[in-house]
């Protein structure tokens, strides 16, 4: 069984890239869904958030305000570390339960969506292939500006804040270039990378 760890900044096409590798029968395990559940309403991670930060970070139908931490946390490097304390663990603990989960089930590979992969070492020791998605940084803007309400400034701020392009790519095993609008040309890529994880 393969263990492959999937990552790329925001606007890449990661998730297009695990969507396809579900496509051809790997089991992903996607932190970021994982982390908006722990800090939605009645999430593991709301009671800790809201004594660490205070009440006014919690919304008023009792989940994470994402964007209010979103700017605290870029404002401010120890709210940050203070927030993936509370957050990572329990990432993890539910990373590690969906695995378990998937090898009983014979799964033959498991893709771990893991944003910050070549941030933490954690990760990076626990699979045996990292797959980076990678594309340029304009188009990486362009993209997030166009699917969201965040503004050109704002998105260049995530991705100033996540590793630069060089370290992903300095981590990479395998590499799926994503710079285009070809949905296809992605795809083949993708089916090269299926094959090497034995899909």
């Amino acid at each position: 069984m393969v263990r492959a760890g999937l990552t790329g900044g925001i606007g890449s096409g990661k998730s297009t890239v695990a969507e396809m590798l579900a496509g051809h029968g790997a089991v992903v395990i996607d932190a970021d869904a994982i982390s908006r559940t722990v800090t939605a309403r009645g999430g593991s991670a709301i009671a800790a958030l809201a004594a660490a930060f205070g009440s006014e970070f919690i919304t008023t139908n009792g989940a994470l305000d994402r964007d209010l931490m979103r700017q605290a946390s870029y404002a401010d490097v120890n709210a940050r570390k203070r927030l993936e304390a509370i957050v990572h663990p329990l990432v993890g603990a539910e990373s590690a339960r969906q695995e378990a989960v998937a090898i009983a089930a014979g799964a033959r590979c498991i893709v771990f969506d893991i944003p910050l992969l070549v941030e933490s070492r954690r990760w990076r020791q626990r699979v045996d292939r990292v797959l980076v998605v990678d594309c340029l940084p304009e188009v990486q803007v362009a993209r997030v500006v166009r699917r969201s309400a965040l503004d050109v400034d704002t998105v260049r701020k995530i991705i100033a804040s996540q590793a630069s392009r060089a370290q992903r790519l300095a981590a990479a095993d395998l590499v799926v270039s994503n710079s285009g609008d070809s949905r296809e040309a992605l795809a083949a890529e993708v089916d090269q990378v299926a094959a090497c994880f034995g899909l």
